[in-house]
């Protein structure tokens, strides 16, 4: 079959590999739509960072290179014994974090934070930007019937931002910033909403994507190039900054910037992944009491999050700006991200 696979920075080549096998308590799918994610191209550009290239990984035993992609839907096409709550023909969704069961974080429910935490597309395993994938029954979610498959591709990045909602201290009424305006960044602007926001500001540069932020709900749109976006914020919150912000650029500016516009004992949190780190002035935290709240992934919100999509309380498919074949994930895919901002999400249908 044919799958994208990582060698190494700026080294993604589609090859032709062996159809995986199911075991026992494991499905098979056959694969729809597989986005490219954030994380996705910072092992493009920068990696690498989650895939493991010297060891093997310790739950999926895989190490460079590696099958890409970890956003993905498809149709069970065949189940391993002692695997009952799919079966063949159900579409479904998946949730791609390899965890070890055993860490004390796993054994409270917290997987997300396990202490050999992975994922399958970033650090081994069959990922999604192949023709199958074999994965363990648990990551497998079935979807309704009122979900698309193009839905269903899109539950994976919603559940960060969900995820990202749920540890914050927003309460319904609240204000928020969104620094950045990237496909996070918007998902994190219909999630706050859906929480509850009664006032959303994004910060973005980009014309494009400040044309995006205001498609999907946000009230105010701020270009930091053009004003002083911490005191443009504090403008619309009564001069005293946002009850939360959320920071979805991973750039030291805006790590700033989302914390001095937070208002005194307010919530700064934190998505991004970092590819290098970054320097702030703790001062700024602890002179207004400020809380820093830090997020990897999700953990305990797939079924809602596909009710939400569903439902058309989070709108994800409005994020899509192309879909591409396989064959063409580098130029038209990690390389259009690259170069165009005009690219919010892109999708390989392999369906």
């Amino acid at each position: 079959m044919k799958a994208v696979l990582w060698h190494g920075k700026k080294d993604i080549r589609v090859e032709n590999v062996q159809e995986p096998v199911v075991k026992q308590g494991e499905v098979k799918i056959k694969v729809a739509f597989c986005g490219i994610c954030g994380s996705d191209l910072h092992e493009y550009l920068a990696g690498p960072i989650f895939v493991p290239v010297e060891e093997p990984h310790p739950v999926s035993n895989g190490k460079a290179p590696i099958i890409m992609g970890h956003e993905f839907s498809g149709e069970v096409v065949e189940i391993g014994e002692g695997v009952t709550h799919v079966k063949v023909g159900d579409r479904v969704c998946v949730e791609p974090i390899l965890n070890c069961g055993e860490c004390p974080s796993c054994l409270k429910g917290h997987y997300n934070i396990c202490e050999k935490l992975g994922f399958v597309g970033l650090s081994g395993g069959y990922g999604g930007f192949a023709e199958y994938s074999v994965l363990s029954s648990h990551m497998v979610h079935k979807i309704p019937d009122n979900m698309t498959l193009e839905q269903a591709a899109l539950v994976e990045p919603t559940a960060v931002t969900v995820h990202a909602v749920r540890q914050s201290a927003l309460k319904i009424g609240d204000t928020v910033a969104v620094i950045g305006a990237g496909p996070i960044g918007l998902l994190v602007v219909q999630s706050a909403k859906a929480a509850g926001a009664t006032k959303v500001i994004v910060v973005e540069v980009s014309p494009e994507r400040q044309d995006f932020a205001k498609k999907v709900g946000a009230d105010v749109v701020i270009n930091p190039l053009e004003v002083d976006a911490i005191e443009e914020i504090r403008s619309h919150t009564n001069g005293l900054g946002v009850d939360v912000s959320f920071e979805v650029a991973g750039i030291q500016p805006t790590i700033e910037m989302a914390i001095q516009a937070t208002k005194p004992e307010g919530n700064v949190v934190n998505i991004s992944i970092w590819e290098k780190p970054a320097e702030i002035n703790i001062n700024n935290l602890i002179l207004a009491e400020r809380k820093m709240t830090s997020i990897i992934a999700y953990r305990n919100n797939y079924k809602e999050v596909i009710q939400l999509i569903a439902n058309g309380q989070i709108q994800a498919l409005e994020l899509v700006t192309k879909k591409i074949a396989l064959d063409d994930v580098v130029t038209e895919g990690f390389e259009a991200l690259t170069e165009n901002k005009n690219q919010i999400k892109i999708l390989v249908d392999l369906s």
